[in-house]
């Protein structure tokens, strides 16, 4: 089956809390966020790194957040509720999947904020480009390719499926652009000079979804 008709299949996601813990409750997806793992994150701290954690732990009330293939096991804090809470990382799951990029950042977080020249800068991102990035946005027929950095700002171009694809923002400020702040905070700015007009918008028709 083609990348192109994967993309335009809906996203399930079936929420079944715990007997055990009902402060526990398991979020079972259609498609596979990150292989391998189990990934836990005890705390916000913790999900540095993780796009999917820091979109979780920014919901008020989330304990913890185990990732696992295609499963995000949710733990609340005891006071939280999870009426709205539920519907809220639903639909945290579900934007990290129209980003494109991985749900878990693997590569190593830059140590320094200062001191790189912009030939550093442009190498330090076209590795997070090669290595995760454009993997990831692959799947969806899409690239992104550096123009130039210079004094702290980025210029890029998207192509393929990203060109004029209506969820291409989405994977710029929400998934590429945190990604980038973990390896290269020295960059301020992106500045997305595609030419989106020439393109299409293949992607993401609007499906009735449980969750």
């Amino acid at each position: 089956m083609s990348n192109f008709l994967l993309a335009d299949q809906p996203v399930s996601i079936r929420a079944e809390s715990s007997l055990a813990d009902p402060d526990t409750c398991k979020f079972i997806v259609s498609r596979t966020l990150h292989p391998g793992g189990p990934f836990f994150f005890g705390n916000k701290e913790r999900a540095v790194g993780s796009p999917l954690g820091e979109q979780l732990f920014a919901l008020t009330g989330v304990a913890n957040v185990l990732i696992a293939d295609s499963v995000v096991t949710v733990c609340k804090e005891p006071t939280a509720s999870w009426s709205g809470l539920k519907a809220d990382i639903g639909m945290a799951i579900r934007t990290q999947l129209r980003s494109g990029v991985p749900a878990i950042l693997e590569m190593p977080v830059a140590n320094s904020r200062q001191g790189k020249t912009d030939a550093e800068l442009t190498t330090a991102v076209q590795e997070l480009l090669d290595k995760e990035v454009n993997r990831s946005i692959a799947n969806h027929g899409g690239k992104i390719s550096i123009v130039g950095v210079r004094q702290g700002k980025l210029s890029i171009t998207m192509s393929g499926g990203c060109q004029g694809c209506a969820s291409s923002q989405v994977t710029l400020r929400q998934g590429f652009e945190v990604m980038l702040k973990r390896v290269a905070p020295e960059i301020e700015e992106i500045i997305d000079v595609t030419d989106h007009a020439a393109g299409t918008q293949p992607f993401y028709p609007r499906h009735k979804e449980s969750l």
